[in-house]
């Protein structure tokens, strides 16, 4: 006997992916949609094309019910009322929210961090309890916050988990921050540089575990709060390390004491003063939840799939995402050759 109805929104996504397998798996039934509708699934995995903004889209998309909707691109305030709106036809929702939302005792969160003292101190682990920033409409993480709020406020009318993911890898990304140190290694560099000595942590969660969590949760109702994070958190030395090791690879890693010295050199998209760690204790006694795979289990995966994705194109091409979020500055070749040269003659560079 089957699970019931899980309707996926976003399902061509990274995490979209993965949970419509993961649920398949499982016995449910499922409809993915998203803007293109035009993925091929398999057996038995409907299809419908949607855009969630357009007035009403989603309502008539929905028909009469789902027993689970699972939401991988929901932010803010419109999104959260469109979704309490359907209160009455969905069952239990799951709903994609960031651990971004986190801020310390002192204020200080993701949306501080380019300022002058800004880079957030939070504690190790960050359990669900931890305060959050503000909710609003400024940022990624005011309008994340705005979303479970809102959706957590309409109580027995619509049971949700909101799953705050950590660092997202795995095949299909947007913006694989693995990228930083594959490329480098497909260019033939030999030295990379790392700020705050390589001890920067920024815990990732792999797509299989996300999916894990949503297929545990879809199978128990609940509001909850849960955090999405690996097994592990490793160094981004580590990272750097294990990425060489899937490419057959060595190359010599150049420490800096301290924040990246200058132009970005030695700043990786996981690079941060202080350790950013998610407690899982919350989904293990909940959900019953186990993860799937660690990070450096996974990566063999994620490290064929960018290699794929790069043969024959330009970076820019391949991930344009990746490029608005970083900048060009993400492969500053020349800036970091520059410092290493200094750095090689001066003591004082180092």
């Amino acid at each position: 006997m089957g699970k019931g109805h899980a309707w996926i929104l976003g399902a061509t996504g990274q995490i979209g992916r993965a949970a419509v397998r993961a649920l398949v798996e499982d016995g449910w039934e499922v409809t993915a949609a998203s803007r293109g509708g035009d993925e091929q699934w398999a057996d038995g995995v409907r299809t419908t094309a949607l855009d969630r903004d357009e007035e009403g889209a989603l309502a008539a998309a929905l028909g009469d019910s789902c027993d689970v909707l699972v939401d991988m691109v929901a932010y803010g305030e419109q999104h959260a009322r469109q979704l309490s709106g359907l209160a009455g036809r969905i069952g239990s929702a799951v709903v994609i929210s960031s651990g971004a939302v986190y801020e310390d005792d002192r204020g200080r969160s993701f949306d501080t961090q380019g300022e002058p003292d800004g880079a957030p101190r939070y504690p190790v682990p960050i359990p669900e309890t931890q305060a959050t920033v503000a909710p609003g409409d400024a940022t990624y993480s005011t309008r994340k916050v705005r979303l479970e709020q809102d959706l957590l406020a309409a109580g027995d009318a619509l049971p949700v988990t909101l799953l705050r993911a950590g660092a997202i890898h795995g095949p299909h990304c947007r913006s694989p921050r693995e990228l930083y140190f594959v490329k480098r290694l497909l260019d033939g560099r030999g030295r990379r540089v790392l700020a705050y000595n390589g001890t920067s942590r920024f815990h990732p969660v792999h797509v299989s575990n996300v999916a894990e969590l949503i297929r545990l949760a879809a199978g128990q109702p609940g509001s909850r709060l849960l955090n999405a994070a690996d097994p592990q958190a490793p160094t981004v030395a580590e990272i750097a390390s294990a990425i060489d090791g899937v490419l057959g690879r060595e190359t010599e890693t150049v420490l800096v004491d301290g924040a990246p010295p200058v132009g970005g050199v030695g700043e990786t998209p996981w690079t941060s003063a202080h350790p950013i760690v998610y407690d899982m204790t919350a989904a293990g006694k909940e959900l019953g939840y186990r993860p799937v795979t660690g990070y450096v289990e996974s990566l063999p995966e994620t490290v064929e799939w960018l290699v794929g994705q790069l043969e024959g194109r330009d970076w820019r091409e391949a991930f344009p995402a990746m490029l608005r979020s970083y900048g060009e500055g993400l492969f500053n070749y020349e800036a970091e050759d520059a410092w290493l040269e200094r750095y090689g003659r001066e003591p004082s560079a180092r």
